[in-house]
C-alpha cells in the first residue's frame, strides 16, 4: 500500500465529463482501431482483448467495436491512426505528457502547442519528462462497490498484481505493464467490476503544488483533454487535499 494520489480523483471525474460529451467513446475506438492494427482476433491480440473490454465498459456499441476492428486490420478505410506522445510543463514545473492518437499529426502537434502556450506551460523535447513516470497497468475500483480494503487487496494479489493505492473515493490496482492482461482477466473471472482499465503513465515521483499552481494546472489539462486528438492526459502533480477543480 503506497501514497495518496489524488490526481486519479480528477482524472476519474474527468472520465464521467468525458462520457457526457461523447468523447469517451471516440477514445475507446481509436484504442480498438490501433489496437486491431497487430491482428483483428481478441484472442491472439492482448491489446486488442485490452482495448475491447475499456470499449464495453463505457457501452460502445458492438456494431461500433466490430466497425473498429475492421478499420484497423484495413478492411475498411479510416484506420489510417498513428500514436504520438507528446512532453512538457505546466505550472510549478510540473511534467505533463499527452499521448495523443491522430490522423493528421501537423495537426495534432500544433493543437497540443497552442494549449501549452495558451496556458503558460511549455513543450519540451521526446524524453524530457518521460523518464519520471513508469508505465504501468492501472485498474481502478469504485469504493462504493468494494469499500473493503483487504478485501480488494486479496483479490489484486490473486490476480498477480503488484500494489493497490487509495484514491480516496477510488482503489488503483497497479500491475506491470507486462501483466496488465492477466492480472485484468484474472479480475474479470472473479466477477470484478471495473471503474477503469488501462496502461497510464504514473509518476515515480509526486510534485506537491498549491491551490493557485493546482488550478491552472487543471486548466492546461482539461484544455489538452478536450482536443480530439488526445487520448490521455498525465501529470507528477500532488494536489493539494481540499482542492476542488469545480470551485
Amino acid at each position: 500500500m503506497s501514497g495518496h494520489n489524488k490526481w486519479a480523483n480528477i482524472r476519474l471525474r474527468k472520465g464521467a465529463q468525458d462520457a457526457k460529451r461523447g468523447k469517451v467513446f471516440t477514445k475507446v475506438a481509436k484504442e480498438i482501431i490501433i489496437a486491431a492494427k497487430s491482428g483483428g482476433d481478441p484472442a491472439g491480440n492482448a491489446r486488442l482483448r485490452s482495448a475491447i473490454a475499456a470499449a464495453k465498459a463505457v457501452n460502445l456499441p458492438k456494431d461500433r467495436i466490430e466497425a473498429a476492428i475492421r478499420k484497423g486490420t484495413g478492411q475498411d478505410a479510416g484506420g489510417d491512426i498513428t500514436e504520438i506522445m507528446y512532453e512538457g510543463y505546466g505550472a510549478g514545473g510540473v511534467a505533463i505528457i499527452v499521448e495523443t492518437a491522430t490522423d493528421n499529426k501537423n495537426r495534432t502537434v500544433a493543437d497540443v502547442r497552442h494549449v501549452f502556450t495558451k496556458y503558460g506551460g511549455a513543450m519540451g523535447e521526446s524524453g524530457s519528462v518521460s523518464f519520471q513516470f513508469d508505465h504501468l497497468g492501472v485498474i481502478t475500483l469504485d469504493k462504493e462497490k468494494y469499500a473493503d480494503e483487504e478485501t480488494v487487496m486479496g483479490m489484486a494479489l490473486e490476480a498477480g498484481a503488484e500494489d493497490v493505492q487509495d484514491n480516496g473515493d477510488s482503489w488503483e490496482i497497479r500491475t506491470a505493464m507486462a501483466d496488465f492482461n492477466t492480472v485484468r482477466e484474472a479480475l474479470e473471472a472473479q466477477g470484478v467490476e471495473m471503474a477503469e482499465a488501462q496502461l497510464a503513465m504514473v509518476p515515480k515521483l509526486l510534485v506537491p503544488v498549491d491551490a493557485d499552481t493546482a488550478a491552472k494546472l487543471f486548466r492546461i489539462t482539461d484544455a489538452l483533454e478536450e482536443l480530439d486528438d488526445v487520448q490521455n492526459v498525465y501529470t507528477n502533480a500532488d494536489l493539494p487535499d481540499d482542492f476542488d477543480p469545480e470551485a
